[in-house]
């Protein structure tokens, strides 16, 4: 049996140890010397936002079909679904690194209050799916006006005058 006994000068710095162990060429070795990955590791990045008239879902969905994708509403809660295919490997080819992920996955957001269920829309463009799920007319924001409490108290008080 072969131990490898470290040289006491690189105990104290484990930085240091770790690039000694460092072998560039493993990383050119071809992929797939142990086995085929799995399907289901495709998560893709979503961004939620409200503006005055709605809520917008974006999701980087890169390489995926329109055909892949499902959007669905069950009450408040709206699910986005689907999968990226995995590229198909020419026989013979020689992948040195393969880092794109594929896969299935599923993504579930709660729909606030007030949202327009019946009026959701989907746009797949660019590899961005946008959801736009608009408010309904009395849920939008209005504008509240700030008064300062001396006109508060004229407006309670009535005819009275209020000296500041």
């Amino acid at each position: 049996m072969l131990v490898h006994k470290e040289p006491e000068r690189f105990l104290g710095f484990p930085m240091l140890r770790s690039l000694m162990e460092w072998e560039p060429m493993r990383e050119l070795a071809p992929l797939f010397e142990k086995g085929e990955r799995e399907l289901g590791e495709f998560t893709p990045r979503f961004d939620v936002k409200e503006t005055k008239e709605a809520f917008l879902v974006k999701a980087d969905l890169p390489g995926v079909a329109e055909k892949d994708i499902e959007v669905t509403v069950s009450g408040a809660r709206l699910t986005v679904s689907g999968k990226r295919e995995e590229e198909k490997k020419e026989k013979g080819d020689v992948y040195y690194t393969w880092e794109r992920s594929c896969g299935i996955f599923t993504r579930s957001f709660k729909l606030p209050e007030g949202v327009d269920l019946e009026h959701i829309e989907a746009e797949l463009k660019g590899g961005v799916l946008t959801i736009v799920a608009p408010k309904k007319a009395g849920f939008q924001p209005r504008k509240v006006t700030v008064k300062s409490v001396i006109e508060k108290v004229k407006g309670a008080l009535g005819k009275e005058e209020v000296k500041a």
